[in-house]
């Protein structure tokens, strides 16, 4: 099952036709070009509604797909997504969707919400190749005139997958030598420079951080920058960090974890798929901005060199670490990612992602990624980028009053604070210590948003979360 855009358009190309539908009102002289309606029908259509017509002329299907409201991209994403995932059990009729009626935006969210529903979860199932023979095709109509529109939608889907995959990856694949050798892989297919730090080296680099996560692993940690920099640009070049927690699995250390959905945390590096996805994306549609794309990525494992609740350790800044809970093992990776990007590349902007903490989740629940920052400049950046698309955040405070909850009494800090409460706060109050306090950083937590539970898996499954957002906020940085 794939997607493909048919520019000028004729209905022979498909049996069936999808026409997707605003508000409750139905158009009817607009679907009466397709299909027959009975005299005297009265309908409301609502959002993921699908009424199903007849074309009596030809052998032909008309699907009247609900959107919802007009102003809503999350939900013009989810219903297409919802309808074609539900068409690849059935037997393959391809379909084409009407876009005439759309305007720009919309047409991008019916795009990728067409191609993220395609998507095939069992690449490890031994019938896996043969499932995907019965799917249909599915061809999206619309005027050569949009063409750079639909590029940019498939980029953007493709991007979305790019991350979805590599968090859905068991962690017995997914190392973090894996996501460097994919790193590589995509650079030099969508021209970014990628550089890659290994095992013992990174102390050689200061990476002390890292290297004390990770040190408990049979699995050597990476270190994963990845630098695009667009040619022939006039005028001033800015440059952005982006920065992307990538625990490859996360036992919880010597602070272990109980079992119960433990197979999940080969998730725990969502904030290092969404940059990389994002670095696809910026590199494949050639933006004018240099974005600088870090991943310290680690497998936080237990054995007897594991690091332990109580040592004092040292990072790539310089400041010493209390560690008072070994599961709080992102922020102590992130710290070195921070301060190398900042150090490295003095970066305009700095934008970092992690699925941090539960009480992100406990705060914004499932719908939004918790938004960071003092810089109102760059939340209002980052604001815009999430109204743009159907990737939502929601700003916490960052009163320093929180930071003392932080304090150590033998090192610059504490990984973890004393009281139960404000956990997503304060863990953001730790990241922004190794910021040596650049005036225009923010912290994401999608803690609650990178993956969960969907109709479109029986299990737990990656979202994609970050990728668009990102890039979003990287043309409107750039203008």
């Amino acid at each position: 099952m794939s997607v493909n855009i048919a520019y000028n358009w004729s209905m022979k190309m498909s049996q069936d036709v999808v026409i997707p539908i605003f508000g409750k009102k139905v158009d009817e002289e607009f679907v009466k070009r397709f299909a027959s309606i009975p005299e005297n029908v009265s309908w409301e259509i609502h959002a993921k509604d699908v009424i199903t017509l007849q074309n009596t002329t030809v052998d032909r299907r008309v699907y009247l797909l609900g959107l919802g409201d007009e102003t809503d991209k999350i939900k013009q994403t989810q219903c297409l997504r919802s309808f074609v995932n539900g068409k690849k059990c059935e037997k393959p009729r391809s379909l084409s969707i009407v876009t005439e009626n759309l305007e720009d935006t919309t047409l991008q969210n019916v795009i990728i919400g067409a191609v993220l529903g395609v998507r095939q979860y069992g690449i490890f199932k031994t019938n896996g190749e043969k499932s995907k023979s019965n799917s249909p095709e599915i061809y999206i109509q619309m005027d050569e005139g949009r063409r750079i529109i639909a590029e940019e939608a498939m980029s953007i889907a493709s991007a979305k997958l790019t991350a979805m995959d590599l968090v859905d990856l068991p962690s017995n694949i997914k190392t973090p030598k894996y996501l460097a050798d994919k790193a590589v892989a995509m650079g030099d297919e969508f021209g970014f420079k990628t550089t890659t730090i290994l095992g013992e080296a990174l102390l050689r680099h200061n990476l002390f951080a890292l290297y004390e996560v990770g040190k408990g692993s049979i699995h050597e940690s990476a270190f994963i920058i990845m630098d695009y920099t667009p040619e022939n640009v006039e005028g001033e070049l800015k440059t952005v960090a982006l920065v992307g927690k990538g625990i490859t699995f996360d036992t919880g250390g010597i602070s272990i974890k109980p079992s119960s959905n433990l197979a999940y945390m080969k998730s725990d590096m969502g904030g290092a798929a969404a940059v990389m996805g994002a670095m696809q994306l910026i590199a494949q549609r050639k933006l004018p901005i240099r974005v600088v794309g870090i991943v310290p990525s680690a497998e936080n494992a237990v054995d007897g060199n594991a690091y332990k609740p109580g040592d004092v350790i040292n990072s790539y800044s310089g400041k010493t670490i209390e560690v008072i809970d070994t599961d709080a093992e992102g922020r102590v990776v992130l710290a070195d990612g921070l301060s190398y990007a900042i150090k490295n590349y003095t970066p305009d902007h700095v934008i970092d992602l992690a699925t941090l903490t539960g009480n992100c989740i406990l705060a914004l629940g499932y719908l939004a990624s918790g938004l960071f920052t003092k810089a109102d400049a760059l939340a209002t950046v980052l604001q815009a980028a999430s109204d743009a698309c159907d990737e939502r955040v929601w700003k916490l405070p960052m009163w320093d009053d929180y930071h003392i909850d932080m304090q150590s009494d033998i090192a610059d800090i504490k990984n973890l604070s004393a009281r139960p409460v404000a956990g997503a706060i304060t863990a953001a109050k730790f990241l922004e210590t190794f910021t040596n306090e650049h005036p225009s950083w923010a912290h994401l937590d999608i803690a609650g948003v990178a993956f969960g539970d969907s109709e479109y898996a029986k299990s737990r499954t990656a979202t994609g979360f970050g990728v668009r957002l990102l890039y979003e906020a990287m043309k409107i940085i750039h203008k």
